[in-house]
């Protein structure tokens, strides 16, 4: 992401230092030893398959909470990772990028760690610009998200791949009979919503005219129609409200699938 928008990447290590006495170190005077060792080891990566890019390491004295928190505000972008987990197992983030995630000012992108190296792409371009897919946006029509929106477009046409709007919508408990679906609710539904997507998206459309866009609208829950829209996806891209109602959750259900269950990075765009 630092070089696709032609930033500065910060490799930010946070830990905390219970005591000096605790603290088992290989040198008695630097006992910020393994600290520097991770960055270092991740800055060597890095300078490997992007020489150009401009890093600078960051170690903080901190609780990691609190430290990309800080981070998160002084930083255009923040990104974190987890473990990769076994199959139907726990959940992509730990509690510390959960909390951090809910609260971040700024676009988070989500990166699950492949802990089996064939599942890494053999060419690196692929994952150096993301263009092993297209960027996929879930997309509420329940109110204004222009960060979101812009967020994604920009993501597609940087990256020089198609733009998926994808929206679900639930059909209505009425609309069941004992048979099947009333046909003529469910179509109109669709249609609805295939409308008020499409009317959404004409004037990012219009700003960014070579990104190519393909909508999507699922009669499924929205949590399953993005978590499905995103298969093949290079990035999926979901929305997060900045100041979210009163006894509503932080992380709604459509992020919740997303964080969890997406096969992608999962880029977070906090909106009003």
């Amino acid at each position: 992401e630092a070089a696709l928008r032609g930033a500065t990447l910060r490799l930010l290590h946070a830990w905390v230092l219970l005591s000096l006495e605790s603290a088992q170190s290989p040198s008695e005077e630097d006992q910020n030893y393994w600290a520097r060792q991770i960055v270092d080891g991740a800055r060597a990566a890095i300078e490997q398959r992007f020489p150009d890019l401009p890093i600078v390491e960051d170690l903080v004295r901190a609780d990691p909470r609190d430290a990309l928190r800080a981070a998160a505000d002084a930083s255009g972008m923040l990104v974190l990772g987890s473990r990769d987990m076994a199959p139907l197992t726990s959940y992509f983030l730990g509690d510390v990028g959960l909390q951090v995630l809910a609260r971040s000012p700024v676009p988070t992108v989500l990166v699950r760690a492949r802990e089996n190296s064939a599942d890494t792409p053999d060419t690196p371009d692929a994952t150096d610009t993301g263009a092993e897919g297209d960027v996929v946006m879930g997309l509420s029509l329940h109110g204004p998200c222009d960060a979101l929106v812009a967020f994604a477009f920009e993501s597609a046409a940087k990256r020089d791949v198609a733009l998926r709007a994808v929206h679900g919508i639930r059909i209505p408990v009425p609309a069941y009979t004992r048979a099947d679906v009333d046909s003529y609710i469910s179509v109109s539904l669709l249609e609805g919503a295939r409308r008020n997507l499409s009317e959404a998206l004409r004037p990012w459309r219009s700003e960014y005219p070579r990104v190519r866009v393909e909508e999507v609208v699922r009669t499924e829950s929205p949590a399953r129609a993005v978590v499905r829209g995103a298969s093949g996806a290079g990035l999926l891209v979901v929305g997060r409200r900045q100041e979210p109602l009163p006894l509503r959750p932080r992380i709604g259900p459509v992020l919740q699938a997303a964080v969890h269950h997406a096969p992608c990075p999962v880029a977070v765009v906090p909106h009003e």
